[in-house]
């Protein structure tokens, strides 16, 4: 079996950061996202990577992806599930199924390649999982209620799944970025202006912070001083408060 770091939502942003470093560390990949052209041209970038185009948020993609890779030959001892995307605006408004895929893809196909992954890792007493989260994870968030929510499922799981793994050599680390200059902005709806844009972070950065924290199996990691001290304050103010300054957020 072809020893490979498979990595999620790859076609853009943080995912195609990831593959740059990864390659660099001298990982085979798997590149998996919806756009094919934009994957086979990371692909032929780097050179040892494999792409497969596939939408995670449909049902039983999940299992799909596995079978693929099964089929090639290949034995994931990296997962990084970066895929996700975010809506702005009010829930009584939004677009039912839009809300209905980001749940799938944020939550249930993460989950899914977890659970698909884990017992072979298990198996193999070695492995690392990155489960990428957000700053949002930490508080409630009005105008994106359900993009805040399924982040907050990420980092809950990824801390359980944390401390399920670790007896077995398995290290299990959840990036919780928070504003960085990607396409996010624009898919979420905001285009990464106003308060985003000034506060935003590098994604080469924010991919060197998870895989240090990765490399020493660290829980959490929140890259940046700012994200750190604002992921902290939200553990210590009242509840009301929190929601009240998210919803101020202008975007």
């Amino acid at each position: 079996m072809k020893k490979v770091a498979l990595i999620t939502g790859a076609s853009a942003g943080l995912g195609v950061e990831f593959a740059r470093q990864l390659a660099k560390r001298g990982h085979s990949l798997v590149l998996a996202a919806r756009r094919k052209e934009r994957l086979e041209g990371l692909a032929e970038e780097l050179g040892n990577a494999r792409a497969v185009a596939i939408d995670l948020s449909k049902h039983d993609a999940a299992a799909k992806l596995t079978a693929d890779l099964g089929a090639a030959g290949e034995q994931v001892e990296i997962l990084v599930n970066n895929a996700g995307f975010g809506l702005i605006g009010r829930f009584a408004k939004a677009d039912a199924e839009r809300l209905r895929d980001m749940i799938d893809l944020n939550v249930g196909a993460l989950t899914d390649l977890c659970r698909a992954l884990a017992p072979g890792m298990i198996e193999r007493q070695s492995g690392g999982i990155i489960n990428v989260a957000s700053t949002a994870a930490f508080q409630p968030g009005p105008k994106m209620a359900v993009y805040f929510a399924t982040k907050a499922y990420v980092l809950s799981f990824t801390e359980a799944l944390h401390e399920e793994l670790k007896p077995h050599g398995i290290k299990v680390t959840c990036l919780c970025p928070g504003p960085t200059r990607t396409e996010f902005g624009e898919v979420a709806g905001f285009g990464g202006s106003g308060m985003f844009e000034r506060v935003a972070m590098e994604a080469p950065r924010v991919v060197r912070a998870g895989l240090h924290g990765l490399d020493r199996n660290h829980a959490v990691v929140v890259p940046g001083i700012l994200n750190k001290t604002v992921a902290a304050s939200t553990r210590f103010a009242p509840r009301p408060w929190v929601r009240k300054i998210a919803g101020a957020i202008k975007y």
